[in-house]
C-alpha cells in the first residue's frame, strides 16, 4: 500500500465541527496536497510549522497547493491551537494516540523504559533526553541558531510587529535591528518566538497535551500531486527537525515551482 493510499483511506476527527471524516475530504481535486503529521500540538515543532504555514498562505494558494495536518492530541487541543496560530480549523485533523504516525512508521523518539515510571513519566524522561540532543540528532544545534541568528534565513519579525513573549517585556521588531540590520534572521529573533510559543503552551498544557505517553513521537511532511504521486517527504528525526532545510522549512516548494518552470 502506497502512503497516499494510506492516507486517503483514513479518517480522524475535523476540528472545524467535531465530525470523523477523510482526512483528503475536500482536496481531492487540488493539484497538490501537502499533508502534513504533526507531533503534540504543543510542541514546538508543531506551533512552528504552523506560523511557516500562515507566512507563506498566498504562496501556498497560488501553487494550488491544499493543505491538511494531523496532530497529536483532541478536538480541544487542536481548538486552542488554532486559535493560537490561525491555522484553518478545517485543515487540522486530531489522531489522540499516533496511531496513523505509527502506521507510517515515523520516529517515536526514545523509548526508555524505567519500571518505576508511568507510560506518562517515561515519556516526560526520553523528551528531556532528546531536548539534550539524546536520540534527537541537530536539537542542540538548532537551538543555537535561534539565539545566534541565519543571515540564510528570512527576517521573521517585521519591524512594525511587536511580540508579546513572557516573561519578556513586550518588544518591539526593530528592538532586534541593533544585531547588524534587517532582511535576515537577526539573533534572539527565532529564539523569542519559541518563548512565546512556550510560554502559549505552558500556560494551557492539559489542554495542548490531554496524554503525555505521545510526547517525543515525531512527525513528517508528504507532498502529492493531483494523482496521489509523491513528490516530497521529509520524515522527522528528532526535536525541531521538522524541516530539512531549517533556514526557510518551505524551501521544498521553490524546488517544485522550479521543477514544473521547467518541464513546462
Amino acid at each position: 500500500m502506497t502512503i497516499y493510499t494510506l492516507l486517503s483511506q483514513t479518517q480522524r476527527q475535523r476540528i472545524s465541527d467535531g465530525a470523523t471524516v477523510p482526512i483528503l475530504s475536500g482536496c481531492e481535486t487540488a493539484p497538490r496536497q501537502l499533508m502534513l503529521l504533526w507531533s503534540q500540538l504543543g510542541d514546538f515543532d508543531s506551533l512552528e510549522y504552523a506560523w511557516w504555514l500562515q507566512r507563506e498562505a498566498e504562496r501556498l494558494y497560488r501553487a494550488g497547493i491544499a493543505v491538511r495536518a494531523i496532530g497529536i492530541g483532541d478536538r480541544a487541543s487542536g481548538e486552542q491551537f488554532c486559535t493560537y496560530t490561525g491555522f484553518p480549523a478545517d485543515w487540522l485533523f486530531v489522531d489522540p494516540t499516533a496511531a496513523l504516525h505509527q502506521q507510517l512508521n515515523l520516529y517515536p523518539g526514545l523509548s526508555f523504559q524505567l519500571p518505576i515510571l508511568s507510560k506518562g513519566q517515561n515519556a516526560w524522561l526520553n523528551l528531556m533526553l532528546m531536548c539534550a540532543g539524546i536520540g534527537s540528532p541537530g536539537t542542540l544545534q538548532e537551538v543555537i541558531r535561534g539565539y545566534r541568528g541565519d543571515r540564510q534565513a528570512p527576517q521573521l519579525i517585521a519591524d512594525e510587529e511587536i511580540v508579546q513573549a513572557p516573561p519578556l517585556p513586550p518588544l518591539k521588531g526593530s528592538f532586534f535591528r541593533w544585531a547588524g540590520g534587517s532582511g535576515f534572521q537577526r539573533p534572539f529573533e527565532l529564539a523569542t518566538l519559541r518563548l512565546r510559543n512556550m510560554a502559549e503552551v505552558l500556560s494551557h498544557w492539559k489542554t495542548y497535551v490531554p496524554d503525555p505517553a505521545y510526547l517525543t513521537q515525531r512527525g513528517a511532511t508528504f507532498l502529492f500531486d493531483a494523482e496521489g504521486n509523491l513528490l516530497y517527504e521529509h520524515r522527522d528525526q528528532g526535536i525541531l527537525g521538522f524541516a530539512a532545510d531549517k533556514s526557510n522549512p518551505l524551501s521544498f516548494l521553490s524546488q517544485l515551482q522550479a521543477d514544473i518552470i521547467t518541464m513546462s
